[in-house]
């Protein structure tokens, strides 16, 4: 396992480039780390103020420091890297995380200055992320390195989804994502240039971190693919891993190089290989969010037979579309026993088939029967409800549906609902969410997420019968 937990659980955290200006780098990380509740020591280390900052007193440098350090942030100008990595291995530091831009991703001579910051810290046994990066965030441990103010950004609870991400941008768009659908997160890492802490040293972590049940991926290249492939295989039999993977074609790949100094592959090879691993790969951050909300939320279905049950059949349709085009799902054959259970609770002008249309006039009730008698067919993998929350017989019974949806997720079958619309929508869907259901807007973006899920499923399956 990689030896990491002192990014994620430090005692004390130095930050190298502390400025009482707001606004500025080292002034928000310092903010993030108060703001987020961190209870370990935090030493401000700046030569311009002195202090205190935010209410912690100033050094001028981590040498002045009286106590022991186990993660150091560095917030200056890049130039400073190799010599204040000195500092930092005379005070036995074991983390440093480089929020700074100015390396290989500018070129020859960031890439030189990056060689030499790497070279100091190899020798005094320092482990670095970045540079050019967020850093991390750690929830259960109160720990938030980022420069982004906490009323610009949220940030998620926590959780079991354990992120990595080259790219910080991306990162952003993860934590509010997961946060706006209550995904929580065991541990985020934004790691940049990974001049030291790459993408196979995440994944080694992630595997043995208890906290992390679920693992999330921006890669633009990986340092060495054949390693990743034997560690990916190994992960996700244990563990899912769903991965973004920017880069992918020549004017990508030439981005990511500008980016964060990283070289893209070829794609069909990347691809057949991640497969291989059992890797689900999407294709963008809709798809990754979709995808690890129905593993975060709900157990592994047994199988692909989907069941429909809905008051506005519309987006069943484009569903059905969808499934059929899908190549690991299908409409479920709905058994003569789950056809009498609907007769027998449901008005006659309901329509009995998959979809099960139970129309407009659905009451909370409606909704109760018809997902009880998918739950207690045996052809049924996954239930899919869709919902049109606006309509009156729906809305006045709001509550009751609440309750009623809650007793039907205790269910061991996978559920995954549908529903689009405005404020009132929202708050619905936040409920359901909240309760540990996951909806997805739309009836492609539901089906894709699903194949994914229920893609992954079978391969865990087949390798633990090998």
């Amino acid at each position: 396992m990689a030896d990491l937990d002192f990014f994620f659980k430090p005692r004390s955290i130095a930050i190298i480039g502390a400025s009482e200006t707001p606004g500025r780098i080292g002034y928000q990380v310092l903010s993030s780390i108060k703001e987020g509740g961190y209870e370990g020591d935090v030493f401000p280390i700046s030569i311009k103020n002195k202090g205190p900052i935010l209410g912690f007193e100033v050094y001028k440098s981590i040498l002045d420091v009286p106590s022991p350090i186990d993660l150091a942030i560095f917030a200056l100008s890049a130039q400073h890297a190799p010599e204040i990595l000195k500092q930092c291995g005379k005070k036995n530091v074991k983390g440093v995380i480089i929020i700074s831009g100015g390396f290989k991703e500018l070129g020859a001579e960031g890439r030189k200055l990056e060689g030499q910051m790497v070279e100091v810290a190899q020798k005094h046994n320092i482990r670095i992320i970045g540079p050019n990066c967020m850093g991390v965030l750690s929830p259960k441990a109160k720990l938030d390195t980022f420069f982004q103010p906490r009323y610009a950004m949220t940030r998620p609870k926590a959780g079991i989804v354990g992120v990595a991400t080259q790219s910080g941008t991306f990162g952003i768009s993860m934590l509010e994502c997961f946060s706006h659908n209550e995904v929580g997160m065991s541990k985020f890492v934004s790691y940049g240039n990974m001049s030291d802490v790459d993408e196979l040293d995440m994944l080694e972590f992630f595997e043995e971190d208890p906290e992390t049940k679920i693992i999330a991926i921006y890669v633009e290249g990986l340092t060495d693919g054949r390693r990743f492939m034997e560690l990916a295989r190994r992960v996700s039999v244990k563990k899912p891993i769903v991965m973004l993977k920017g880069g992918r074609t020549a004017t990508g790949s030439k981005a990511a190089a500008s980016h964060t100094g990283s070289l893209a592959g070829n794609d069909t090879v990347f691809s057949a290989a991640m497969k291989q691993s059992g890797v689900v790969l999407v294709d963008d951050i809709d798809e990754l969010l979709d995808t690890v909300k129905i593993l975060a939320k709900q157990p592994l279905p047994l199988g692909g037979a989907v069941a429909m049950v809905t008051n506005g059949v519309g987006p069943c349709v484009v569903a059905a579309d969808e499934i059929a085009d899908s190549k690991n799902l299908s409409l479920a054959e709905l058994s003569e026993e789950t056809f009498s259970h609907l007769q027998s609770c449901l008005p006659p002008f309901c329509i009995f088939s998959n979809p099960v249309d139970i129309t407009g006039s659905a009451k909370a009730s409606w909704f109760g029967c018809g997902l009880e008698a998918l739950n207690g067919d045996n052809s049924v993998d996954i239930i899919m409800p869709f919902f049109v929350f606006q309509d009156a017989p729906l809305a006045e019974t709001i509550d009751e549906f609440h309750e009623i949806m809650k007793k039907v997720n205790e269910s061991q079958k996978t559920m995954l609902c549908v529903a689009f619309g405005g404020e009132y929508t929202r708050k619905q869907v936040n409920k359901l969410q909240e309760n540990g259901i996951p909806v997805i807007p739309t009836s492609k973006r539901a089906v894709l997420a699903l194949s994914n899920v229920v893609w992954y499923a079978e391969y865990v399956r087949n390798r633990k019968s090998q």
